[in-house]
C-alpha cells in the first residue's frame, strides 16, 4: 500500500496515478455479478430454497434468507453456477464469511 498523499480526483497518488485505471477494473470484479443475470440468478436460488436459511435449516430452524451465498467462494475457485449457491440468513452469512476471512489468515481454530 502506498502512504503517498494526493489531491488527485482519482484519489491516487502522482507515482500511482498511471494504475488507477488498473487498480479500478481490477477491484470491480465482484461488481460484474450485481447485474440482471446476477439478480436474475439470485431471485432463482431464493425460490429454490423456499427463501430460507439453508445453514439454518440444516440446524432445524426456519429463517428467512435475505441473500445468496457461494459454498465456495470465488476466491478459493467457487463458481457462480447453482450447485455452489444457498439461500441465507444475515447473520449465518456473516459468521460463515468471517471463518472464510479467519481460513484465509491461517487462524485455524
Amino acid at each position: 500500500m502506498c502512504s503517498g498523499k494526493t489531491i488527485n480526483a482519482q484519489g491516487y497518488c502522482d507515482r500511482h496515478a498511471d494504475q488507477a485505471g488498473a487498480w479500478k477494473k481490477s477491484s470491480s470484479r465482484k461488481q460484474d455479478r450485481g447485474g440482471r443475470p446476477w439478480r436474475r440468478k439470485r431471485q432463482r436460488i431464493l425460490q429454490r430454497d423456499k427463501g430460507l436459511c439453508q445453514p439454518c435449516l440444516e440446524r432445524g430452524f426456519f429463517t428467512p434468507a435475505v441473500e445468496v451465498d457461494h459454498f465456495v467462494n470465488i476466491a478459493s475457485g467457487g463458481t457462480d453456477s447453482d450447485d455452489n449457491l444457498q439461500a441465507i440468513c444475515g447473520p449465518c452469512h456473516k459468521a460463515k464469511t468471517q471463518g472464510e476471512a479467519r481460513r484465509g489468515r491461517g487462524d485455524d481454530a
